[in-house]
């Protein structure tokens, strides 16, 4: 069963534990998922609902229409899609597109010093990006093992990037 990027993060977080859709919401911005994963608060209920109707999820609670109070858990079938669809997404090569690749393909447009002005804001961006990760990583408790590494592997690929750009614009890899 192929799931989304956006309905594995939703069911997911309700195989971690039940949760009502505030609390997804919560969760998704306490661990800063939006830089990563594009959900809007708006389609959490919409992916609720797609994941509810393919038996990939359950619902118990409040009765329709108080979706706030709905507890959502994880099927039998949810907690296997999920797996399923995490060990695919982690092992398959897929082409992830970057828009900064797109900016440097096309550097015979671009003066030269346009170029260092683009790389130092970027450089300044990525930095603040990193004490982002940091900072919320820190202001959590104990956190889930999906969390933790989901932390780390954006620390990495953030500070690899700023690597580069720092060798770029030669200023202290700090």
């Amino acid at each position: 069963m192929n799931l989304t990027p956006t309905e594995l993060t939703i069911l997911g977080l309700i195989a971690e534990q039940p949760r009502h859709g505030y609390d997804l919401e919560q969760v998704i911005e306490q661990r800063g998922i939006r830089r990563w994963a594009d959900i809007g608060f708006s389609s959490i209920y919409y992916v609720l609902s797609k994941l509810e109707g393919r038996g990939l999820i359950q619902s118990e609670g409040a009765k329709a229409g108080a979706r706030s109070r709905k507890v959502f858990h994880a099927s039998e079938a949810g907690r296997r899609a999920a797996e399923e669809a995490a060990v695919a997404f982690i092992a398959e090569r897929r082409t992830v597109a970057h828009p900064a690749l797109v900016g440097l393909a096309n550097l015979a447009l671009l003066p030269e010093q346009e170029y260092a002005d683009a790389l130092q804001r970027r450089l300044v961006w990525i930095d603040e990006r990193i004490s982002g990760v940091i900072a919320a990583e820190r202001s959590q408790g104990a956190l889930p093992l999906a969390a933790r590494e989901v932390f780390s592997y954006s620390l990495c690929l953030l500070e690899a990037e700023r690597a580069w750009l720092a060798a770029r614009v030669q200023v202290s890899d700090e």
